[in-house]
């Protein structure tokens, strides 16, 4: 499985919306991202240390993963979760304008100013 199903902590939800603790340790860099429906992001990228989680917060995104000759495309709405290991190429084709928490492992900026962002 390339594309591994995670849960977050704990989801509260009532008439007022929704609070997902996504986690409480693990991550050195989260980013919060906004991408317009039609909009592709990742091109196959991957990272060589740093695994990737991902929080759908609002909208549909279609995510392909290739890891050697294994490949696999599956969609995210609302409330999904998912972690793309470290070496897992992937790419993002956003089917909604959708609003998505990206949690790192690792910095994938490093203090030398190198990144951990390979597309070869």
């Amino acid at each position: 499985m390339l594309i591994k199903i995670v849960k977050p902590d704990f989801v509260f939800e009532d008439e007022r919306g929704v609070i997902a603790q996504l986690a409480h340790c693990g991550y050195e860099q989260v980013n919060c991202v906004y991408t317009e429906k039609g909009a592709v992001r990742g091109n196959m990228h991957y990272h060589l240390e740093t695994d990737e989680t991902f929080y759908i917060a609002a909208g549909k995104v279609r995510v392909t993963a290739c890891l050697g000759d294994k490949q696999e495309t599956k969609e995210f709405t609302r409330g999904d979760m998912f972690t793309l290991p470290a070496g897992v190429r992937h790419t993002f084709e956003y089917l909604d304008n959708t609003y998505l928490v990206a949690l790192y492992t690792k910095c994938v900026e490093r203090a030398d100013g190198s990144k951990d962002i390979l597309t070869d």
